[in-house]
C-alpha cells in the first residue's frame, strides 16, 4: 500500500528535522511539523475551534455564503470575529480566511501551551510558521514552468507569520482571476489567506499586478506578494526573497 495515498503530493516533499504528522477532522486536513507527535492534542484543538464556528454558521448562514465583507455581533466567537476582520481588510467574505485562521490558532495554541517551541501548520496550502530559523516555502502552481522550481525564503525575524496561496488553476479555492498562484506573506495567517483570495480575484492578466500592488501598499503588516500568471513571475515587497529549489 502506498503510504502517501490520499496525501497532497507537496507534503511528501517537506524536509525538516521536526516531527511530521497529519491530522484530519471533517474538512480540516492539517500537516504539522513540531518537536513531537501532537496528533491527539491537535485533534482536540481542531474540535475546539470548529465547534463554535460551525454553530455560528448554522445560526448565520450568510457568514458561510457571503463573498463580500460582513458585520457580526461583538459577542460572536473569537475565530468568527478574526475571520470577519480579515475579510474586511482584504475586501472578501469571511470564509476566504478559514484555512489560515485555523492553521494559526492551532499553531499558536501548541506553543502557548508549552507543547512545542517550534511549529509549522499547513492547511490546504496555507501555512503558519513559527520557527527559530529561516524557512523555505515551496510554491506550486499547477502546470506553470515555475511550479515546484522556486521557494520563498521566510526569515526567522518575520515569524510568527502566515504564507498563504490562492490559485485559479488548482485546489478548491474559489477564484475569479486567472493566476496560477498568488502567494501572500503577512503577520497574520488569516489575513494572508484572505488577501491571497482577494489578489487572486484581481489577476486576470499580468497587467493587473499593478492593481495588486496598489492594494497591497495600503495593508499593514504585509511582507510580500508573489504572483505566477501565464509565463510571468511577479514579485512585490521588501521582505520577500525567492530561491531555487
Amino acid at each position: 500500500m502506498n503510504k502517501y495515498a490520499g496525501i497532497p503530493f507537496y507534503r511528501t516533499l517537506v524536509q525538516s528535522k521536526l516531527v511530521k504528522f497529519r491530522v484530519v477532522y471533517k474538512e480540516t486536513d492539517l500537516h504539522i511539523l513540531a518537536e513531537g507527535d501532537l496528533s491527539n492534542q491537535v485533534l482536540q484543538l481542531i474540535k475546539e475551534l470548529r465547534s463554535p464556528l460551525e454553530a455560528y454558521i448554522i445560526r448565520n448562514p450568510l457568514f458561510l455564503k457571503s463573498l463580500e465583507p460582513i458585520d457580526v455581533e461583538e459577542t460572536s466567537p473569537e475565530i468568527v470575529k478574526e475571520m470577519v476582520l480579515a475579510g474586511k481588510i482584504a475586501g472578501v467574505g469571511p470564509m476566504a480566511s478559514v484555512a489560515g485562521a485555523i492553521a494559526e490558532r492551532v499553531g499558536k495554541a501548541l506553543v502557548e501551551r508549552g507543547l512545542t517551541s517550534q511549529v509549522v501548520v499547513e492547511n490546504g496550502g496555507d501555512v503558519f510558521l513559527s520557527l527559530k530559523k529561516d524557512a523555505t516555502v515551496g510554491v506550486f502552481a499547477g502546470d506553470s514552468a515555475f511550479s515546484g522550481k522556486i521557494g520563498i525564503l521566510v526569515k526567522k525575524d518575520l515569524m510568527p507569520c502566515g504564507v498563504c496561496t490562492s490559485s485559479a488553476k488548482i485546489g478548491h479555492s474559489l477564484s475569479f482571476g486567472q493566476a496560477d498562484a498568488v502567494t501572500v506573506i503577512h503577520k497574520n495567517t488569516a489575513v494572508a489567506d484572505a488577501l491571497a483570495t482577494s489578489f487572486g480575484n484581481l489577476m486576470k492578466s499580468p497587467q493587473d499586478f499593478k492593481k495588486v500592488i496598489n492594494k497591497a501598499e495600503k495593508v499593514k503588516d504585509i511582507y510580500g506578494v508573489l504572483v505566477i500568471i501565464e509565463e510571468k513571475l511577479l514579485v512585490w515587497g521588501k521582505e520577500i526573497k525567492l530561491i531555487k529549489i
